[in-house]
């Protein structure tokens, strides 16, 4: 085995571990600013993942789907906040 499969099967287990700890907070988060963290955390995991799966494979085709769910989620966390700030003028 060459260091590049060692480190991505380390960095896939690694990342599989912390998306579990994300999932646990998102769930038992105590508050909806907690859960939109979470959110966006994940798919900042998300992201690295498909980069490491990206790197796996050989393929650069996977790298356009996480530069386009790194947009959606970037609005998603401008919608969220807005909507937050929105909520606490009321």
């Amino acid at each position: 085995m060459t260091f590049i499969e060692i480190s991505t099967n380390i960095s896939t287990i690694i990342i599989g571990l912390s998306l579990l700890l994300i999932f646990f907070r998102i769930v038992t988060g105590p508050s909806i600013e907690d859960r939109i963290v979470g959110i966006d955390l994940l798919t900042s995991n998300a992201i690295a993942f498909i980069a490491v799966y990206s790197i796996q494979s050989g393929s650069t085709t996977f790298l356009d789907v996480g530069l386009i769910l790194a947009l959606i989620a970037f609005l998603g966390t401008v919608a969220f906040a807005f909507y937050l700030e929105r909520r606490t003028k009321r």
